[in-house]
């Protein structure tokens, strides 16, 4: 029988690991990709890569701040990649999709650096950890469609 402590050690390897391969995914999907192609709004309609990837970061922050790591933005100064914001009519203020994935980069490490000073969650955190876990699960998965909208062969084989 398990010990308590390996259980909740096991939850953190759980998140390190998905966090992880998250992070490689997008790496993946957005390698090669110009700050232009990261503004084209599919069908002018669905959201840019530049959206999803903001909006990615800005989700990741609140994950770390409930983590009791720092975010790697303001979440007001960058506002326009919350949720329920309209990103076409935005996207004259988004970051140069460099600077996003310099972000990107440095949230991973935030992350990977809190995930590893920590022996366990607390009770109440654990439904919003899974819960932001999948969240970046399912906008990981939209990048590999983008960058085949995008023309560009498919980054996961």
């Amino acid at each position: 029988m398990p010990s308590h402590m390996e259980t909740k050690t096991n939850e953190i390897e759980l998140v390190k690991n998905q966090a992880a391969v998250t992070f490689q995914v997008v790496s993946l999907n957005i390698e090669g990709i110009t700050h232009e192609e990261s503004m084209i709004f599919p069908n002018n309609e669905a959201n840019c890569m530049n959206w999803i990837l903001g909006h990615l970061i800005y989700i990741r922050n609140a994950f770390l701040n409930i983590l009791g790591a720092e975010s790697v933005w303001d979440a007001e100064k960058f506002s326009y990649y919350n949720r329920g914001e309209i990103a076409l009519d935005r996207q004259s203020e988004f970051v140069n999709f460099e600077d996003l994935k310099s972000y990107l980069k440095e949230s991973q490490d935030r992350l990977e650096a809190k995930l590893n000073t920590l022996e366990s969650f607390a009770p109440e955190q654990v439904k919003d950890i899974s819960t932001l876990c999948f969240h970046e699960i399912y906008h990981t998965g939209q990048f590999g469609y983008l960058r085949r909208i995008l023309g560009k062969p498919g980054a996961i084989r």
